[in-house]
């Protein structure tokens, strides 16, 4: 899926990146709306997002790219990608395969504050 990459470089290019070179993403389940989780991007790990049409992330703890699913699995098929207003924000939605969270939960907000 070259093509994705060659005709959003310019969206990518202009995407509003943090002091680190990272941007949010927000992915979430297209059939079922769920927020899956919240993880972050770099220009290549965005552009490797395109090409194989499936997550691919940067760790910050790690400094490292990793493919959701690369270990459990649990890959996240890409369906659509938007960026908000501000070109600051990602939302990823994608098909999920098995669990989003490494806590074996479905989505990484389980937890409920109020």
């Amino acid at each position: 899926m070259k093509e994705y990459l060659e005709e959003n470089q310019e969206i990518i290019e202009n995407l509003k990146y943090d002091e680190k070179g990272l941007i949010p993403a927000i992915i979430q389940d297209e059939q079922t709306k769920d927020i899956l989780m919240v993880a972050y991007m770099n220009k290549e790990s965005l552009g490797i997002t395109l090409k194989e049409m499936r997550t691919c992330f940067y760790s910050r703890s790690r400094n490292i790219l990793w493919r959701k699913g690369e270990t459990s699995g649990h890959i996240q098929k890409i369906k659509k990608i938007f960026y908000d207003c501000d070109k600051d924000t990602l939302l990823i939605k994608v098909e999920q395969t098995g669990v989003a969270c490494h806590t074996g939960e479905r989505s990484c907000f389980f937890r409920k504050l109020v």
